[in-house]
Order: structure tokens, then sequence, then C-alpha cells
């Protein structure tokens, strides 16, 4: 077996050349060990893939999706049989193979063999996988209740087990909570975990003084999922979370946002936390989001497409440098494309456009993709 894991998906590439279906591409970091933190010897860089890479597990596998997230320092892709794959840090058991050893490729959550898996969501420690059949799974760290188990008692949690909530369609994370959307009429969207910022919608943080003699606040953790009240008479069909942010348009086109407010991320010209579901008012009329449109965000900014020409719009810490967008604004670089699907991380932006892949921002782990000559 190669000594890294940079050897092993150089050896897939060379192993690619008949592959059919559609295969994942990587580029980034494969030293999820050492990912965010200080690394004596200055060899940050080392193993790094800077340009898009398969992966040796999944050569010839036709993967239909990849969830990995703003906060997260793992990643979970789903092959068109079913499959759940899961690599990277794994602390917490956010992988799901009933142990905490750290796994730098590609592999099947066992456990989860015998069901269909359709969605995924992944948060800082935590995953939550669905299946075809409407049922939702978690397993990582459970300290706020992100798992929606309705239980504290486990803090770590290292299989699949099963969440309080049915006739799921799909399951997104921030760094702490999750967001489940139901077919079942009046609870189309539930929220359970750390309820900081008001960033479970439900009307309040949870916040209390632990302590009598000083302040000492801490946030009541929620395991239970609970359907958000004030869109109980809306059907959420599209939902993404940054790391304390929620993003969710309905099935009439209107988006709304809540949780964090810091630099404008919620797209209300104003920095305030949001603790229910708040109306972004651009997104109205001639410009509601249609059943093709798409909604993303990232660490600290939010984006969608609407109208009819489908344009991308952005707001929050778009860029590195600059002014925040504290309001929605178009992306006119974009103008034009077919924007086919997006993702965000900390400071980075991916979008499929057309038949191309278009990245920009940061790119500390080479996740641009650009190769050896750009960062």
């Amino acid at each position: 077996m190669p000594a890294s894991a940079a050897e092993a998906a150089a050896e897939g590439e060379e192993k690619a050349a008949e592959a059919g279906g559609r295969e994942l591409l990587y580029c980034g970091t494969v030293r999820f060990d050492m990912m965010g933190r200080k690394v004596k010897g200055g060899h940050e860089g080392r193993g790094n893939l800077v340009s898009p890479t398969r992966l040796r597990p999944l050569v010839g596998v036709d993967i239909r999706f990849v969830a990995s997230g703003c906060a997260a320092c793992h990643c979970v892709a789903l092959s068109a049989d079913g499959r759940c794959f899961s690599w990277g840090r794994n602390e917490n058991g956010q992988l799901g193979h009933g142990d905490t050893l750290l796994r730098n490729l590609p592999s099947v959550v066992s456990e989860l063999s015998k069901y269909n898996i359709i969605a995924a969501g992944v948060g800082r420690k935590h995953t939550v996988v669905v299946t075809d059949e409407g049922k939702s799974f978690a397993f990582g760290d459970n300290k706020h209740g992100q798992l929606g188990t309705g239980s504290l008692k486990s803090g770590t949690v290292v299989s699949p087990v099963p969440c309080l909530v049915t006739e799921v369609t799909n399951a997104v994370c921030g760094a702490d909570f999750t967001v489940w959307l139901s077919s079942v009429e009046g609870s189309s969207i539930l929220t359970a975990g750390l309820p900081q910022y008001g960033q479970l919608g439900h009307g309040s943080n949870n916040e209390y003084n632990a302590k009598v003699s000083s302040v000492s606040l801490v946030y009541d953790p929620q395991p239970h999922p609970r359907a958000i009240a004030a869109l109980s008479g809306n059907t959420v069909v599209k939902v993404a979370c940054g790391t304390n942010h929620t993003v969710a348009a309905d099935s009439s086109g209107f988006v709304y946002t809540w949780g964090f407010g810091g630099y404008g991320r919620l797209g209300h010209n104003e920095q305030k936390d949001e603790w229910q579901p708040r109306l972004v008012e651009i997104f109205q009329k001639n410009n509601i989001l249609g059943p093709n449109d798409i909604i993303s965000a990232g660490s600290a900014s939010s984006a969608c497409t609407a109208g009819d020409r489908g344009q991308l719009y952005m707001w929050g810490k778009v860029k590195s440098k600059g002014d925040e967008w504290m309001y929605p604004k178009p992306v006119m670089d974009l103008s034009g494309w077919n924007i086919r699907c997006m993702a965000s991380g900390n400071m980075h932006h991916t979008v499929g456009a057309d038949d191309s892949c278009i990245s920009w921002g940061h790119s500390e782990y080479g996740e641009l993709g650009y190769g050896l000559t750009q960062k």
C-alpha cells in the first residue's frame, strides 16, 4: 500500500484510463490531521493535491453527490448505487466506521450498506445521511444534540444511529447543528443542535447564565429535531448551511435566512442575528427562484441563482479582501453562464457552470485546483 494518500491518489490517476460514470476529482489537503492546525517544521503544504486528482478507492465508481462543509475536516461521497464513502478527520467518530481512526482515503461505511443513501450533510465533527426510504442516520459529535437522536447521553457516536425525523428528503449541517427537509405537511424543515445565534430558527438562542456568582453564558442543547414554526405554512424545498447560518428557499421561490448575521451573510443590509427565518426581500416578483435554481452557503457568505436567466447572486464576506456585501449582488463575471451547482468553503468558492468548473478565492491547501503555478 502506498505510503501516503497523495501517492495513492497518483496511483489511482494512472489506473483510471477507462472508468465509466461520473468520477470524483479531488484537490486540496490530504493531511486532515494537520488541517487548520500549526505544524512544526513548516511542512503545511506537504501532501496537498493542487490539481484535480482521482482518488484510488473511487476509481470507476459512479459518484453522484459529495458533501463536506466550511467547518469540516472530513468528506462524504455517495455512489449511484447508494453506497456511502467517508474519509478525513475522525476524532469524534464522524466517519461512521465504529472507531476514531483517521482515514486519508475514502472507505465504505459498512453499517449503512443495507440502505440506499441519497443525501448527506457534514458538520464540524458530525455527519448526517438520508436513505431513499426517508430515514435519517447520524454519527460523530453529539455534544449539542446535533445528531437529532433526542439524547445527549453519548457525546461521541462512532456508528450510525437513527435520527428522530420521518419522511426525510434532505439533510444539511452547519458547524454544530443539523437541518432536515421532510415531506410531512407543516413540518417541511426541522432543526436540532446548538441554538447559538438563533441558528435553529426557533426564535431563541436558548442562552442562560450557568453561574450565580459570575457571568458564564451557555446555550441549552436541542437534541430533539423540531419543525420551524415560522415556516409551517411553507414547503421548503432547498436548504444550505454555513458555519452558523442557514439559507432556505420554499416552493414559491422565496428565500429566507437566519442565524449569525456578521458580515451581512444573511442579506438584510445589516449585521443583526436573526433568530427565526427572515425573507430576503430582493428575491420576489420577477426575481424568485425556479425549480432549477441553486442555493449555497459558505462560512461567512451566501449565494443563489434567481430570475429568468439564472443570475448568480452572492452576499456576505465574499472575498478575503475588501468590503463585505451586505445585501445580494449579482456576480457579473458569471452573467450568462448556466450555473448548475455551487459549493463554498471558508474563503473559496466553486461553481459548475455549463460544462466548466470555475473556482476562486483563498487556496491555502490547493483547493482551487490550479496546479503549482497559482495559489
